[in-house]
């Protein structure tokens, strides 16, 4: 067992530790980090976007599969460019290219949309399964963003009870979405699908990354397990010195 996910001691825990206004600046800042912020949610939205505004005036699959290809490459340059996190722009490009693929195979244009809402039903059975499993996904994910790695899962039970509640926040909102896009699928055509698509990109989102803030808010801080293992590395290290310097003084023993 790991310093990262080692078992209570006797000394009080932060599940002990009342939330702060500091905690809730911090648990902001994490989620905006770990889900991309303004710029990661406009990133998501664009490519699908201009997907099926050109599709619906043209319905021209080719020219409107490349464009959304190529402002998602667009954006990962620009990125490039900026020296700026690229995980959201790359997540991007990969998940329409995947789409492009699976519509250019069938000549259906609405096979444009189904690998990312295939990735949808996925990740919400993961949000899921994993929380029925004591290991819920969002305490995976946003772990390293607080510092905490898996520390919650045997030292901080009330995070790791705040994690279960976010997780079965984003696996059920997903699956809500998945409930109104999948029947579409198959009964609406490609341009009905793909406005009620975009028009559902950013709400669900901002309804899941809200409730985690909640959760997380009111819940005990994180234990950083980083400043932990520095805190344990200066020790030995001190401990290293105060032994040579004790067999500087006293050669003979």
């Amino acid at each position: 067992m790991t310093s990262l996910d080692k078992p209570p001691t006797d000394k009080p825990t932060t599940d002990q530790h009342d939330p702060t206004p500091a905690s809730k600046e911090v648990t902001e800042a994490a989620l905006f980090e770990a889900f991309g912020g303004l710029r990661g949610m406009i990133e998501t939205v664009v490519p699908g976007l201009l997907f099926v505004t050109i599709y619906t005036i043209n319905k021209n699959l080719q020219l409107s599969a490349i464009a959304a290809l190529a402002v998602s490459l667009v954006l990962v340059v620009v990125r490039l460019i900026r020296r700026d996190t690229v995980k959201h722009a790359f997540s991007g490009v990969f998940g329409v290219a995947f789409g492009v693929v699976f519509a250019m195979m069938t000549g259906n244009a609405k096979d444009f949309y189904l690998p990312g809402m295939l990735y949808t039903l996925g990740l919400a059975l993961a949000y899921i399964i994993t929380t029925l499993a004591g290991v819920p996904l969002i305490g995976v994910i946003l772990g390293p963003v607080f510092k905490e790695n898996l520390s919650w899962r045997t030292r901080n039970p009330g995070r790791k009870k705040a994690y279960a509640k976010a997780s079965w926040a984003w696996g059920l909102i997903l699956l809500a979405k998945c409930a109104i896009l999948f029947p579409l699928y198959w009964w609406a055509d490609t341009t009905q699908l793909g406005w009620v698509l975009v028009a559902l990109k950013i709400p669900p989102f901002l309804l899941a990354v809200y409730l985690t803030w909640v959760f997380l808010a009111k819940a005990p801080a994180p234990i950083d397990v980083f400043a932990e293992m520095e805190a344990e590395e200066q020790a030995e290290k001190a401990r290293k010195a105060a032994a040579a310097q004790a067999a500087q003084q006293h050669p003979e023993a």
